[in-house]
């Protein structure tokens, strides 16, 4: 694993997550009450003995940047590094990345002052857990230009990814971007007996990537107005070059809509969930806080995970997510709902705590009932107040609140007074 390196993309805007991207990038977004969505891919590879990482952002990255600058600090004999590499004018461009393979393109000249033969492409808004030396393996065994891992998906998952067909040999020779259903005749591949009894005989595309470096460098240099690796870059190296299929049948998830958000932070509350952040073989790595433990006084909490520096008092929790710090008062309800948590205690003295920014008391009054929702980070809701999207909408919004794909969310630092209906 010496001779590869990690590009890990930070993204755009992430419009589809809005707003929990208004303040945040999509890597930077909390997770499972106690992480952030780049601590997935990190993790992942230094799991994976994987410890030379690159980290290329642009858009809103100031929290991004502090995490990965507070976190992950490797020791001197290891020679591994995160490094922050951001959008930057430079006499050959003026410009923001353009796209995915425009960010790795624009940041050839740091990637390329470090020895490597092979680079790992990654996307730093997915959830899954995955062993990187194995990819890498399969990679030299196949003697590959470019290895895709791929994902079994069923005829009704495909039109929402880039299909790959490969041959029997584990060799792509074609791809189809997001095909109708009713185009996926002849487009199946060869999977497991487990995946074909499912259905799930169509390989989508997660991008994921392992390049050879000097296949990077040529196909990126070579084609400049070429942006995107999954719609313009991977085609046309299946044309030209041995581009190899990597089957993955464990879960995976891409965070990239509101309600792909909640459900895989809900799915984490299950009693065995497919992604398993109790795994003591893949652990998850964030910033270690030294919180105190969380306190649940005369409460019912079923199905939940509660982060520590919580306090829940005489509250029913059920199938929810609580994060950091939160604060749960006296005969409050929360259903179904992810609470990301707070940045500081709602009794922390308002003249010492950092962040300044945010409401004096953030938590969730007395006798308020929430079902179905994102609390996002810093929230004060005040008392008797009731958030639960009875009518069903799909999109709306209004002071303080937004609803997408149905889920009402409540924005960072935003503040409902008493008796609130939404």
């Amino acid at each position: 694993m010496s001779q590869l390196l990690s590009v890990i993309l930070g993204g755009g805007a992430g419009t589809r997550l809005f707003p929990l991207t208004r303040d945040r990038s999509k890597p930077a977004v909390p997770l499972a009450g106690k992480y952030r969505l780049i601590d997935v891919p990190v993790s992942n590879c230094i799991n994976s003995d994987v410890n030379r990482i690159f980290v290329l952002t642009q858009y809103n990255s100031a929290s991004l940047n502090r995490h990965i600058a507070r976190t992950y600090r490797f020791d001197r004999f290891r020679g591994g590094f995160v490094t922050i590499l951001a959008a930057e004018q430079t006499p050959a461009s003026k410009e923001w990345f353009q796209g995915t393979a425009d960010a790795v393109r624009r940041s050839l000249p740091h990637i390329n002052t470090y020895k490597h033969s092979q680079v790992l492409i990654l996307s730093g808004d997915q959830l899954y857990s995955m062993d990187y030396r194995k990819m890498y393996a399969h990679h030299m065994a196949m003697e590959a230009d470019i290895t895709i891992a791929t994902i079994p998906v069923t005829a009704q998952e495909a039109p929402a990814f880039g299909i790959l067909k490969t041959n029997d040999e584990s060799v792509i020779t074609e791809f189809h971007e997001k095909p109708d259903q009713s185009e996926l005749d002849g487009k199946e591949s060869p999977v497991s007996e487990a995946m074909e009894s499912d259905g799930r005989v169509y390989l989508a595309s997660m991008g994921i990537y392992i390049f050879n470096k000097e296949t990077l460098n040529t196909m990126i240099e070579q084609r400049p107005d070429e942006h995107d690796f999954g719609h313009q870059i991977i085609p046309e190296a299946i044309d030209t070059l041995k581009v190899a299929s990597y089957p993955f049948e464990g879960y995976w998830s891409d965070i990239g809509t509101i309600r792909s958000f909640f459900d895989a932070n809900l799915m984490l509350t299950r009693t065995s969930p497919p992604y398993n952040v109790y795994n003591p073989e893949a652990p998850l790595y964030t910033n270690a806080r030294m919180l105190p433990p969380a306190k649940v006084q005369s409460s019912y909490v079923q199905s939940s995970l509660v982060a520590e520096g919580s306090l829940i008092i005489n509250s029913q929790v059920s199938n929810s997510m609580i994060g950091l710090r939160s604060y749960l008062a006296d005969n409050t309800t929360v259903k179904n709902t992810v609470v990301m948590g707070n940045d500081y205690y709602r009794w922390h003295d308002k003249e010492a705590r950092d962040p300044v920014k945010g409401p004096d008391a953030p938590g969730i009054g007395e006798e308020s009932y929430v079902e179905g929702a994102i609390i996002d980070k810093n929230v004060s809701i005040g008392k008797r107040c009731i958030i639960k999207n009875r009518d069903n909408v799909e999109e709306a919004e209004g002071d303080n609140y937004y609803i997408r794909d149905g889920i009402v969310v409540i924005p960072k630092n935003a503040v409902i007074p008493d008796d609130t209906i939404i």
